[in-house]
């Protein structure tokens, strides 16, 4: 992760500073307002529009439902394009000009990452980071980790089981294609750690800039990684990035099994793929796994999983904050569902806070929370040393065109 130095901090809250008087977008009497920067537009725009549709479907029905005396949520989006400057300024006015209760829903690894200098540096006004989109280290670690509460499990929970799934099949020469950026990076940290726990390494890998789109060619990667004897790939990478990868993959030969992690929005993803698959008349979502912090929206036995259906499956709102781009939104999705699941959490927080809601009292709040059911089968659990409430991954694969929970690892068995 690349750390701002303390003087480039001061010279952008500098310039920021003269914009608008702090609290210049004062907070309702009953009403708490958090600010959220994501990706709007560009390659990731349909992926931070997603989990904002899902987060204001769960803050929509709540805020409907507060009784006398209880607080309103209101979320203040703004476009970043899934880059770390524009993410940095967008976080600087949320502090300083808007004076927001707490920052919330930030999505992408290299934009939340980039901006954790500024909860250090504003410590002394208790800003909070609460349930990114990401699943990187560096949001839970010193000296940063304090700083941020995440719901969703880590990138090295996701690399650990995929890994170990992948080595308990036979297939123990793994190679990474990942992102080159802190996102990426994270991603690939984790399959090294864990394959050097099993005594292995990283056989080969291959990197992309971030922002690529699906018409990018990946031909020379795709063959790189199988030059060198590769029998898995381990993609670390975007919606578009990862489909045309597997793409170029499929076409180049590779039969191997391709896994990705959650931050990939699998749904858009195999949108791509199936797609290509129509106007080439080959199948490229075969062998495709792709690991999850949510379990899937089809699995209606699960109460959460009803709760979000019956409001997402009628939801009009959310579909484009200011800047984005237009598009057909999806009715249910992986991403979206984590968006509810980040919503369900902040109402809890927010009621749980009474009638004395503050900025100081947030690690209070939230550490309080233990064994918090989220109707997803297993609680939400945070304390003083744990601001992680999930672990659990999910492994899927490309059943009946969706992705499905894997039942039998068998057919990769080497």
């Amino acid at each position: 992760m690349r750390i701002i130095p303390p003087a480039v901090v001061l010279l952008a809250l500098l310039v920021a500073l003269p914009l608008a008087p702090t609290s210049a977008k004062a907070q309702g009497e009953r009403e708490l307002v958090f600010g959220m920067s994501a990706a709007f537009t560009g390659a990731n725009g349909e992926l931070g529009i997603e989990y904002y549709r899902g987060l204001m479907a769960y803050l929509d029905y709540y805020n409907a439902r507060v009784g006398e005396g209880g607080r309103t949520i209101r979320v203040e989006p703004a476009n970043d394009g899934y880059n770390p400057g524009p993410c940095f300024q967008n976080t600087v006015n949320f502090i300083v000009r808007d004076d927001v209760f707490a920052l919330a829903a930030y999505v992408g690894t290299p934009t939340a990452t980039h901006v954790l200098p500024l909860l250090q540096k504003f410590e002394d006004r208790h800003i909070y980071m609460l349930f990114p989109f990401t699943g990187a280290q560096p949001l839970r670690d010193d000296p940063f980790g304090k700083y941020v509460f995440n719901l969703r499990a880590s990138y090295f929970d996701e690399t650990r089981v995929l890994v170990s799934r992948l080595l308990a099949v036979g297939r123990g020469r793994i190679g990474v294609f990942y992102q080159s950026d802190a996102y990426g990076r994270t991603g690939w940290d984790g399959v090294r750690r864990a394959l050097a726990a099993q005594g292995r390494h990283i056989v080969s890998e291959a990197a992309y800039h971030r922002g690529a789109a699906f018409s990018r060619d990946f031909s020379l990667e795709a063959r790189h990684l199988m030059d060198a004897g590769v029998d898995a790939i381990i993609v670390v990478g975007t919606y578009a990035s990862q489909a045309a990868f597997i793409r170029d993959a499929r076409n180049a030969g590779c039969d191997l099994p391709i896994a990705g992690l959650s931050f990939t929005d699998s749904d858009k993803m195999l949108d791509l793929l199936k797609a290509e698959s129509e106007r080439t008349g080959r199948d490229y979502t075969a062998d495709l796994i792709q690991s999850q912090v949510v379990p899937s929206y089809e699995e209606t036995g699960l109460p959460g999983v009803r709760l979000y259906r019956e409001i997402m499956g009628n939801y009009e709102g959310g579909l484009v904050p200011s800047g984005g781009e237009a598009y057909s939104p999806r009715r249910y999705s992986f991403v979206s569902f984590e968006g509810f699941l980040n919503g369900r959490l902040l109402g809890e927080m927010v009621r749980r806070m009474g009638d004395a809601p503050s900025r100081e009292r947030i690690p209070e709040v939230l550490e309080s929370i233990r064994d918090f059911d989220l109707g997803i089968g297993v609680d939400a659990h945070f304390g003083p040393d744990r601001h992680q409430g999930l672990d659990a991954v999910y492994l899927t694969t490309v059943r009946d065109g969706h992705f499905r929970s894997i039942d039998s690892w068998e057919k990769w068995r080497k």
